[in-house]
């Protein structure tokens, strides 16, 4: 009978394509990640991985066994939910791994919510990039993933994952005051082709949000400052150092009287952002309340479709 446990190490390989990172995704080392798998391919009687450069990846026998793995793992999720809401569990606490401005859009409202609603539900939050959250909640560190849509992120029919749509929101451009398109009541990007720009870090998904609008109005922006903190790239942009594309509720509230900020003309750059957790913990009684709370949250919070106003952030 094939070990659940190494159908886990399995999945951990194949998501991380390093034993290194999957042995420390696992809590585990790579000699004892490396052991689960001889033993695993010695149970099936294939050899389920290769080397490929520095990593390795599964053969055809292994990518058979890992997606027979998800469907293994889901179901066990879905066992313990059912045992969950047999015992009238209601009680406990739910790790949740969101990037910065969803936890202000929709955790911390959720939180505020559920101690009212469900207040035997804790949430214990952790900042990490909506491409990180994913990973969290796979290896087993989260329980939900606050991600953004992004190009590589896992799709809607991934075995190993549910996910729950919660807002969009355009990007708008952000100019210094004294920008000669300052006045202006909407932007093209393309008119920002010769700017310096400031934009996040590779790695975090609005910088390829940013890299794909540039790209398709037919330029490749010179980026002179990276934060991925907007409110930084907000006051480099007041400073004069460059122009910037930056999700709309990323500034809202935030006082910056030296920069404008402008919609995108046309079809603007958009980001969209899910709840996600793994493949059948869907209905377990303590993550359900918590999907519910985001989703409203999510509701309330809905980013207005009125352009920002020119004199500054739009509250």
């Amino acid at each position: 009978m094939i070990d659940t446990r190494r159908l886990r190490t399995l999945r951990a390989v194949a998501d991380h394509r390093t034993l290194t990172a999957a042995a420390a995704a696992l809590y585990l080392t790579p000699s004892a990640v490396s052991q689960q798998l001889a033993a695993l391919e010695q149970e099936v009687g294939h050899q389920l991985l290769v080397r490929d450069g520095r990593g390795v990846r599964l053969t055809a026998a292994g990518e058979i066994l890992a997606a027979h793995g998800n469907t293994v793992l889901a179901q066990l999720e879905r066992a313990e939910a059912e045992l969950a809401a047999y015992a009238a569990g209601h009680a406990g606490e739910v790790t949740v791994a969101s990037f910065a401005t969803g936890i202000a859009t929709v955790v911390a409202p959720a939180m505020t919510a559920l101690g009212t609603s469900h207040p035997g539900i804790g949430l214990r939050v952790r900042d990490a990039e909506g491409d990180a959250s994913l990973t969290m909640v796979l290896d087993g560190h989260a329980d939900l993933a606050v991600a953004v849509e992004y190009r590589g992120a896992p799709r809607e029919d991934d075995e190993r994952l549910s996910r729950v749509p919660l807002y969009a929101e355009p990007f708008d451009a952000v100019l210094p005051r004294s920008h000669r398109l300052a006045d202006s009541a909407g932007i093209r990007v393309a008119d920002l082709a010769e700017e310096p720009w400031i934009g996040p870090y590779p790695g975090n998904p609005c910088h390829e949000v940013v890299m794909l609008a540039c790209e398709f109005a037919g330029f490749q922006p010179r980026v002179t400052h990276s934060s991925d903190d907007f409110r930084a790239v907000a006051a480099l942009a007041g400073a004069g150092a460059g122009v910037a594309l930056v999700p709309r509720s990323a500034l809202r509230g935030v006082d910056l009287p030296e920069v404008v900020v402008l919609p995108v003309a046309g079809d603007p750059p958009t980001r969209r952002v899910f709840a996600a957790v793994r493949r059948g913990a869907e209905q377990h009684p303590l993550i359900r309340p918590v999907l519910d709370a985001l989703a409203m949250a999510a509701d309330r919070a809905r980013p207005r479709e009125d352009p920002p106003q020119l004199l500054g952030v739009n509250g």
